[in-house]
């Protein structure tokens, strides 16, 4: 018999509790659960194991979890097996984690249809599908038990892996138990856990991918070295969309450890026995770009084109009654110009990827937030069959959204077809810098209508950009010409006014210049100039900031929660020294709420110095509080970064930057003291990724009008322009 069945219908409208539950007998008397999240694909006998996501567990009692989301630093390896531990009532160190293959229809993601880990999505995702297959899961194992002890199964209880007859004290281990529980049919109506029963959903629990990281035992991407591999150094031109004219490697090909220099394309590759040996053959090359049409492209140009398109008519995203009669009877106007600036990754593990072409098939190590996408450009590269290019997915040294695109695996595919044996390519430093894939350019025009008191009544934002998902997915896009989803994400702000009015305008940069994920895009712009914006008009009705704020989130109750707690706990309104300020911000993004208060000074010489932020999170259900406080402080620090040092410029076609010493990371002194409070939500969990990201730069610029009355509405602020 078929160890998996799957309903005939997979699409997301025909999913139902039902399809979400599928299982068999296991072999060697394991019992075998599997469920979708959701968009699986059917699964043939056990010795054909290709699960969507599934549970196993063996004779010795052992739950082996196949997570189909990738770990890169967010803790989705402890936070979902956390759920499944809950249901189950097993510890969460019985729960081994397996990382699911490259499947695009067994492991598509329920909200964005690709098998992609991004948008704050993995645990919001994962929700539903887990607890309803970990608890159909225990009641198979107590039906058996109870069957075996002639007892009702009400009588039965779980707890540390084991069922336990209550009146009679008998018990049974899970792995005891597994080869019964595999011959029964799947309850289909099992419902999840009371939320008032769980003992570790909500507790604070330890990584469980920590200690490999610690001993050094876990292997990043990067790390990967099948037998006989070689490394490849690789040159793209300078200037976006330039191309390869002409390329001499005589001085090269001498470089001691060199043994091939690869021209594919409009790249060129010096491929050696170690890294060291690549660059130095790289350095040797002399080579001639045609740089094209982009050799005169400079940042200015970049955002004169971007402010040009909101000249023009966009797309509609939201209307909410009529804003030119709005305005036409308010007493007071505002209007305010924002940009948000590009911004690079820099993630700390530089793009890689390691290939073993053969004519059979293709191996292929690397850490990638899109497995099926890098199966597929393999594929296409190599001409191979899909089903004959296995993807080894590892941990993450740094994703942020840079690893959801696979051009650099492309190339990796390009030049390791006309290698002999494993090749492993690794952009420098500098190219992964210069050719990154960007977070856009955005330009935005507000204008407010006011009463006398300075209420809001009307409220227009119009914002201009790129389009990521037209570019990345276009079925994103939605099928009657709406605007970007993403991108308009969180431009009306949480507060409520009577009149609203969104509209997008896309706009592209020169071809060549790749715009992409950045720990959150749409929210992450949108934050900062939509929260600016309320400071200024909190000034015009000489209000404070905060209790302005609160007076216009009548229907956002979670949004006044999360505000009040931030600014009691640091202390709002509290008397600071001199050119010292606060700041505040608050968003509703990715289903959870968060205002951060941001404390700063700056000195006379223009100097800033965050002393603390303060932290309030209402994310529904919290599954590892530990986590959501890590993720909130890690996006902070990313968005810190940006919000001091963000400066990506370029001129003549080529960005300027191209290392850490012009691209500058926070350092350790300057972290400020971070102090994150969690509000008890309840329902389904909110994503954390990237909220914490977005919250910085408009609470930032906030802060630093507070301390030197001085607005700013772009970031970073040149020093300079902060001097006493």
């Amino acid at each position: 018999m078929d160890a998996f069945r799957t309903p005939r219908d997979t699409s997301p409208a025909a999913l139902t509790r039902r399809g979400f539950l599928q299982a068999g007998a296991g072999a060697g008397g394991a019992l075998v659960l599997s469920f979708h999240l959701p968009m699986g694909q059917a699964l043939a006998a056990p010795q054909d194991f290709r699960p969507n996501a599934y549970i196993r567990i063996g004779r010795d009692g052992r739950v082996r979890f196949v997570v189909p989301f990738t770990e890169m630093g967010q803790g989705t390896f402890t936070s979902i097996p956390m759920m499944l531990a809950e249901e189950l009532d097993v510890d969460l160190a019985a729960v081994v984690v397996e990382q699911a293959p490259a499947d695009e229809k067994t492991y598509g993601h329920p909200l964005f249809g690709l098998q992609v880990t991004g948008g704050s999505a993995s645990v919001r995702a994962a929700w539903k599908a887990v607890r309803g297959a970990g608890a159909a899961c225990r009641a198979m194992l107590v039906t058996a038990a109870a069957q075996g002890w002639k007892v009702d199964p009400a009588d039965c209880i779980t707890s540390q892996g084991q069922v336990t007859h209550a009146a009679s004290g008998r018990r049974a281990a899970y792995g005891a138990l597994a080869a019964k529980a595999a011959l029964l049919p799947v309850p289909t109506e099992v419902a999840p856990k009371d939320p008032a029963r769980y003992r570790l959903v909500g507790t604070p629990a330890r990584r469980l991918d920590t200690p490999g990281k610690v001993d050094g035992s876990t292997k990043f991407g990067i790390d990967a070295r099948p037998p006989g591999v070689r490394v490849a150094a690789v040159a793209n031109c300078p200037v976006f969309g330039g191309t390869l004219k002409r390329v001499d490697d005589a001085k090269a090909r001498a470089v001691r450890g060199v043994r091939q220099v690869v021209v594919a394309d409009d790249i060129v590759a010096v491929v050696a026995d170690h890294y060291g040996a690549a660059r130095k053959g790289l350095a040797a090359l002399e080579i001639e770009w045609d740089e094209g049409a982009n050799a005169g492209f400079s940042s200015e140009q970049w955002r004169a084109s971007v402010r040009e398109a909101l000249k023009h008519k966009g797309v509609v995203a939201l209307q909410e009654g009529d804003f030119a009669a709005a305005k036409a009877r308010a007493a007071k106007v505002h209007e305010a110009e924002y940009d948000a600036p590009p911004l690079a990754h820099a993630a700390l593990e530089p793009l890689n990827c390691t290939l073993h072409v053969r004519p059979d098939g293709c191996d292929v190590w690397l850490g990638t937030q899109a497995p099926a996408r890098v199966q597929a450009v393999v594929a296409q590269v190599t001409g191979l069959p899909p089903a004959r290019v296995a993807v080894h997915n590892h941990l993450i040294g740094g994703g942020f959204g840079r690893r959801l695109d696979a051009d650099y695996v492309e190339q990796a595919a390009k030049i390791a077809r006309q290698v002999q044996g494993p090749l492993k390519l690794v952009w420098s430093r500098e190219e992964d810098l210069q050719h990154d894939t960007y977070r856009p350019l955005y330009c935005d025009e507000f204008a407010a209508a006011l009463d006398a008191d300075g209420k809001l009544l009307a409220f227009s934002h119009r914002l201009s950009g790129s389009s990521i998902a037209a570019r990345y997915a276009p079925a994103w896009m939605p099928p009657n010409g709406g605007p970007d989803p993403d991108a308009v994400d969180a431009a009306e702000g949480p507060y409520s006014v009577p009149v609203k009015y969104v509209e997008y305008v896309p706009i592209e940069p020169p071809r060549g210049l790749i715009t992409g994920w950045w720990r959150g895009v749409g929210p992450t712009h949108n934050a900062f100039a939509v929260e600016g914006f309320m400071d200024e008009l909190a000034l015009l009705a000489k209000a404070d900031p905060v209790a302005y704020r609160r007076a216009h989130l009548e229907g956002n109750p979670r949004a006044r929660a999360v505000l009040d707690l931030a600014a009691e706990k640091a202390g709002w309104g509290k008397t600071l020294p001199a050119r010292s300020g606060m700041g505040v911000s608050l968003l509703n993004a990715w289903n959870s709420v968060v205002a951060l208060v941001l404390e700063l000074s700056v000195d006379a010489d223009g100097t800033v110095k965050v002393q603390r932020m303060t932290t309030a999170v209402d994310c529904g259900t919290v599954i590892n509080p530990d986590t959501v406080v890590a993720q909130v402080q890690g996006g902070q620090v990313f968005g810190l970064t940006a919000a001091l040092y963000g400066t990506l410029t370029l001129d003549k076609g080529r960005v300027q930057q191209s290392n850490f010493h012009d691209y500058q990371m926070l350092r350790m002194n300057e972290m400020p003291f971070m102090d994150v409070h969690l509000l008890k939500g309840s329902g389904e969990p909110g994503g954390m990724g990237e909220i914490g990201t977005s919250m910085v730069a408009p609470a930032f610029v906030n802060a630093l009008f507070a301390a030197t009355g001085k607005r700013f509405r772009s970031y970073p602020v040149p020093s300079e322009e902060l001097k006493a």
